[in-house]
């Protein structure tokens, strides 16, 4: 038996996180390096999985099988395709960073009568979300799947509830009510997506009589398996719920704010730069594959719902007063633009999408970090408390600006090529929602811009004249990030050479071709 790399990859950050748990209350730091080597660890396993996989081989690669629960035929199931492999890499990457911006968050801190929970505590939880969000990626189990697409929220609910956001002037008892309110939301959306999808899990067990998702998919393929419309539409929809409440799509999407506001900035990354791509990467593998006539019966429905996001999330942003919501909205309109991808069924839709949710969680962890870098100096969140950063803080406020031109995808940085992609993919099959859709790109200017001109431009307030600028550990967070933002904008290549051949088979699955042109090419 050849050396079980997936299992590897995500039993490192598992055993980090029991090591990192396990460390000495007096020796914080010990358990802050240890966290960090865990994560460099994890993303060498990673790269060495992006390095073996062939894109041009097996539609699933790298595989593990292992009897797991024989009497229910359930089963210890890995496997990677393109789309897998790129967001186990972006996991990977991005895991080291979350750790160093969050080096300070959960140093002890008496306030009053609390006082923070151990450091060790969170960086061990980021560990444990790490390991079960590429074990994810890899499932090609069903079962397998839901146990750690629910399980990953048990860590993140205290990463939000427990080590949330110390910049509040209401007062650290209205704080961790505030905390609270947002991680019990976040908790009680997504239970409920997850009981809706338990239930469709096992109808689909009665269905198919097991949950392998090769197995499975080849059955319908080779017409073994028939499923009645119906049945096929009510399975579909109770995984599609589920999934809609993790990306999020509207209107399924009001607890990311809440979350993201209450959560320090690398948690916040976490949450939308990772953990929220389980739902739109579980669409493309589950709804898809398992699932496609209904999901052409849905196309319809679900592409007004994501150009409802992408607007919806747009409008919201323009008017926000807090940096962390506009952030969180700004991800929910470019949540509708990788859902819109998926459902527009075209090669260039799919391929978009799936760079999206890279480029997107690139681009998110640098704005997010800044913020959480200048929120950190000026102990507020409000736009309006701050003015004129850039003439004290230069290379913060530049990164800043990277990581906005970023979000409203300028052409050079990666977002662009990935939105520019979803757009035409999407007006080739439907116009009308394509149009609507770059509504979005003008919204995303609009925010951007003026969220820059408030906290950056301007006379210097005197709470910000003495604002230090990136320190180096800070520079080190997002200096690689932001070379890698403008590495992809002007060469895409080596993410969609991984992706296309797997987009190229889920369009296979669901029986869909690229639109002919209307007008002949001239000879």
């Amino acid at each position: 038996m050849s050396f079980p790399l997936l299992t590897a990859t995500a039993a490192l950050p598992a055993i980090g996180a029991i090591a990192t748990a396990a460390v000495p209350a007096a020796k914080r730091t010990a358990a802050k390096w240890l966290a960090l080597l865990f994560s460099l660890a994890t993303l060498a396993l990673a790269v060495t999985v992006l390095v073996r996989f062939d894109p041009d081989g097996d539609r699933y690669q790298l595989t593990e099988s292992h009897s797991w629960i024989a009497d229910f035929g359930v089963r210890y199931e890995l496997g990677v395709d393109g789309i897998g492999v790129a967001l186990i890499a972006l996991t990977a990457l991005l895991m080291p960073f979350i750790v160093l911006a969050g080096w300070h968050d959960a140093d002890p801190l008496e306030t009053g009568s609390r006082r923070w929970r151990p450091t060790q505590g969170f960086f061990a939880l980021i560990l444990a979300v790490e390991a079960m969000v590429i074990i994810s990626f890899a499932a090609t189990d069903v079962f397998l799947f839901y146990i750690f697409f629910e399980a990953m929220l048990i860590p993140m609910y205290f990463l939000i509830g427990g080590f949330g956001d110390r910049a509040h002037k209401d007062g650290e008892e209205k704080a961790a009510t505030q905390r609270s309110y947002a991680a019990v939301k976040f908790l009680l959306y997504n239970l409920a997506g997850g009981l809706i999808m338990l239930a469709a899990v096992i109808g689909l067990y009665v269905v198919a009589g097991n949950f392998s998702l090769t197995e499975i998919a080849q059955a319908r393929a080779n017409g073994e398996l028939e499923m009645a419309t119906s049945t096929e539409r009510w399975l579909f929809l109770g995984f599609f719920f589920a999934f809609a409440v993790k990306a999020p799509l509207w209107p399924l999407h009001t607890w990311l704010p809440n979350a993201m506001q209450e959560s320090t900035a690398p948690v916040a990354v976490l949450i939308t730069a990772v953990v929220d791509k389980v739902g739109t990467f579980a669409m493309l593998r589950f709804c898809l594959q398992l699932f496609p006539e209904a999901s052409k019966w849905a196309t319809p429905v679900i592409l007004v719902l994501a150009v409802i996001s992408i607007i919806y999330g747009a409008l919201l942003a323009v008017g926000q007063r807090d940096i962390k919501r506009l952030i969180a909205y700004a991800s929910i309109s470019h949540f509708g633009f990788i859902v819109m991808g998926i459902f527009a069924m075209t090669s260039q839709g799919q391929s978009g999408a799936t760079l999206y949710m890279v480029n997107h969680g690139i681009s998110t962890a640098v704005l997010m970090l800044i913020a959480g870098f200048l929120i950190s100096r000026r102990g507020s969140r409000l736009i309006a408390d701050f003015g004129g950063v850039q003439k004290v803080a230069p290379v913060l406020a530049g990164t800043f600006l990277i990581g906005g031109l970023a979000t409203l995808s300028l052409p050079g940085l990666a977002p662009f090529v990935s939105e520019f992609l979803v757009l035409v993919g999407t007006f080739t099959r439907y116009p009308v929602i394509g149009i609507i859709a770059t509504f979005g790109i003008v919204l995303a200017a609009l925010y951007t811009l003026v969220l820059y001109q408030r906290t950056m431009t301007g006379p210097v307030k005197p709470e910000v004249a003495t604002m230090p600028d990136l320190r180096v550990r800070e520079i080190a967070v997002v200096a690689p990030l932001v070379v890698l933002l403008v590495f992809l904008g002007v060469y895409p290549k080596p993410v969609t050479d991984i992706v296309n051949p797997a987009v190229k088979q889920t369009l296979s699955d669901v029986q869909k071709k690229d639109p002919q042109p209307e007008v002949e090419a001239a000879k």
